[in-house]
């Protein structure tokens, strides 16, 4: 039995009282329905800017209704101190996934990028602090490598920041560490690597490359690459972040009040295989593909080495990327259909 097993049957008899911010969101959203489908209590934090309530309302119908009950949703804004404060009342694990993803959003807007990504995550980690939660568990990102070009990556070897977005990202991991050292709140990035998979949005400018590749060839659309298509990444299924999130609440391996850990795979896919390995899932025959300039801010290759999350919290990821697209595309299909 693995440790992250071991840790879902110690669950199913503990309750514990968690705040999930941006909830509604793709991340936010699966790790709601993990813990619900656990009987944990679970306040949400969520103002809709990118997230939606649709992805609440499928949580609601694949968890009973006692589970649903467990639930406290708080619409509101990370940017506002006081709705901080209010969401963690009484909670003992934060799990802060809101946020303005994507490069390309954060250098045609720099100052939304900050004011949610800086002094929003600052907000909730001093109403974390103020209401002396066991540990903060935050989403860091694979963008804080910027222009360092060694393969894998390695927690402790970061580069120059390549966007806004991974200045952002980079600022969080510092203000938490200064946070543990200062007021001894125990907290923990998790570095994620392209994740992916269910209830993720496949719309909009902004839309991370698999779901907008995956709804597109349904669609029978053109795909468009930047690039050459030998960019490569290491994308990472949800199942995979459930895992890292929970572990990281429990982890008793900190050596300090403060560590970051890669949450990936620990390989590399380029975007000419990820096409093919969609096109192969969906069964499709005509070849749409458009290769055009790359894009902006963007790095040429991204693999992590999740060695030191393995060693310290037994991680073990439950889906490589065939196994992860497969889901993926299942729902889709089951999605778009629908809609």
């Amino acid at each position: 039995m693995t440790a992250y097993e071991k840790l879902i049957n110690r669950l199913k008899k503990e309750q514990h009282t968690w705040l999930i911010t941006g909830v509604a969101g793709f991340i936010g959203s699966n790790l709601l329905e993990m813990l619900l489908k656990l009987d944990q209590q679970v306040v949400g934090l969520d103002n809709f800017s990118t997230g939606y309530k649709r992805n609440l309302d499928e949580v609601k119908t694949l968890t009973t209704q006692d589970q649903w009950n467990r639930f406290k949703f708080i619409e509101g804004d990370i940017r506002n101190l006081s709705v901080c404060h209010k969401a963690c009342e009484g909670v003992e694990y934060v799990l802060h996934e809101a946020a303005l993803g994507s490069v390309p959003r954060s250098i045609e807007d720099p100052i939304t990028n900050n004011e949610v990504n800086i002094s929003g995550f600052l907000n909730i980690l001093v109403a974390s602090r103020d209401a002396k939660v066991k540990r903060f568990v935050y989403a860091a990102s694979s963008s804080t490598y910027g222009d360092n070009t060694d393969l894998p990556k390695v927690e402790e070897k970061i580069g120059s920041p390549l966007s806004p977005y991974a200045v952002t990202k980079y600022i969080n991991e510092l203000y938490a560490e200064v946070f543990g050292s200062t007021y001894g709140i125990e907290t923990i990035g998790l570095r994620y690597f392209n994740v992916f998979g269910p209830r993720q949005d496949p719309n909009g400018a902004y839309a991370a490359v698999i779901p907008k590749w995956i709804a597109s060839m349904m669609k029978d659309e053109y795909i468009y690459i930047n690039g050459d298509g030998e960019t490569s990444r290491d994308f990472c299924f949800i199942a995979n972040v459930q895992q890292a999130n929970l572990l990281a609440a429990f982890s008793t391996n900190l050596q300090k009040f403060s560590e970051v850990y890669n949450v990936a795979l620990g390989n590399r896919t380029t975007l000419n295989q990820l096409y093919q390995e969609i096109s192969l899932n969906l069964k499709l025959k005509q070849n749409k593909l458009i290769y055009r300039d790359f894009r902006t801010g963007d790095v040429r290759h991204s693999q992590a080495s999740i060695r030191k999350i393995q060693e310290d919290m037994q991680y073990v990821p439950s889906h490589n990327i065939s196994q992860g697209l497969k889901e993926s595309i299942e729902w889709y299909q089951k999605k778009l259909l629908i809609d």
